[in-house]
């Protein structure tokens, strides 16, 4: 096996992925799926040669598929994931894994109970700026981490199409939709969080049948704590800045800058001096989640960003939701 042949299921966010795969020599496109007939014969005007399909089981029987992305609304990532490991295939299913734990469970066990590999696409794993701040962390540039903040800023009002399609799911609450970036994005840098404390309002979406802004105060391993800001309605343009404090310096890095910030403290005058990174703005690096997957199913290595790692992140976004409803601070475990 010298590539992996990809089916794609939802051809929204699976466009993006089609183009990732354009990139990586050891992937090839061979069937795509859309319940929209116009969207689908649109794609398949510009991949001469691909199968399409309104029906992803049909898709899920061809042999000539590897690998499956699910691209669909969330509520659909537990059925398809399942039922594409149970035709023998390896699956990367958009972000957040799911809507429940338990339906994050079911997929966890699908891939347990097979050879087939689970990948989750948490995107800022692949941002070229939080790798570069993670590596810098690791290194011990800014010392010992005390205080991680990100946030998820956006005004999904202004999407098309927003205020009668899935990201209405009454499931789908904005902590976890879109802020499971942030969220997974402060694991990633600072591990899991164990205690979870959150506030949250409707002040701009009204209509929408979750809260529109959260604020998430946690703790994590080695006494950091942080904060996660979740705003879906908010009036500015999108961004997911973060800030990593540690004991010599500080990272300052956003998704739509293109210029990193590090301070650093200078241990022979005591000054804070300001640095600049510039750094590439591809955030939604699709290409390098295909090349990660690709490589994973050739090699058969293990994947980072597996099912358990992106079921912690539900865990942790549904915690921060619970705390917010209840008014009490939620403990966390990790056990799947």
């Amino acid at each position: 096996m010298d590539k992996v042949r990809y089916g794609v299921i939802g051809l929204g966010m699976g466009r993006a992925h089609i183009s990732g795969m354009r990139e990586i020599m050891r992937a090839e496109l061979t069937a795509v799926c859309d319940t929209n007939e116009e969207r689908l014969a649109d794609c398949l005007k510009s991949y001469p040669g691909v199968v399409g399909y309104t029906d992803y089981k049909a898709l899920l029987e061809r042999d000539d598929v590897d690998a499956v992305v699910v691209a669909t609304p969330d509520r659909l990532h537990r059925e398809m994931t399942v039922a594409a490991i149970n035709a023998g295939k390896h699956v990367l299913c958009e972000k957040p894994m799911a809507l429940t734990l338990e339906d994050c469970q079911m997929m966890i066990d699908a891939s347990r109970n097979t050879d087939r590999k689970l990948m989750i696409g948490q995107i800022c794993r692949f941002t070229p700026g939080f790798m570069r701040a993670k590596q810098l962390i690791d290194n011990g540039e800014i010392g010992d981490l005390f205080f991680v903040e990100s946030e998820y800023a956006h005004d999904y009002s202004k999407i098309p199409g927003t205020f009668s399609n899935w990201r209405l799911d009454p499931l789908r609450h904005g902590f976890l939709g879109g802020g499971c970036h942030a969220v997974d994005l402060v694991r990633w840098i600072a591990g899991n969080p164990y205690e979870v404390a959150a506030f949250a309002n409707k002040k701009m979406l009204v209509d929408w049948p979750t809260d529109d802004c959260t604020i998430a105060i946690m703790k994590f391993p080695n006494d950091v704590i942080g904060k996660v800001f979740v705003s879906i309605g908010c009036k500015r343009n999108y961004t997911m800045r973060s800030v990593f404090y540690g004991s010599k310096g500080t990272i300052i890095v956003d998704n739509t800058n293109p210029v990193m910030q590090v301070f650093k403290t200078e241990s022979d005058c005591g000054f804070t001096v300001p640095m600049l990174y510039p750094i590439s703005l591809n955030n939604h690096n699709t290409a390098g989640e295909i090349a990660s997957l690709t490589d994973a199913i050739l090699n058969d290595i293990p994947i980072e960003m597996d099912a358990v790692e992106g079921a912690s992140t539900v865990k942790a976004a549904l915690a921060a939701v619970e705390s917010s409803k209840t008014g009490r601070i939620v403990k966390v475990d990790y056990d799947f």
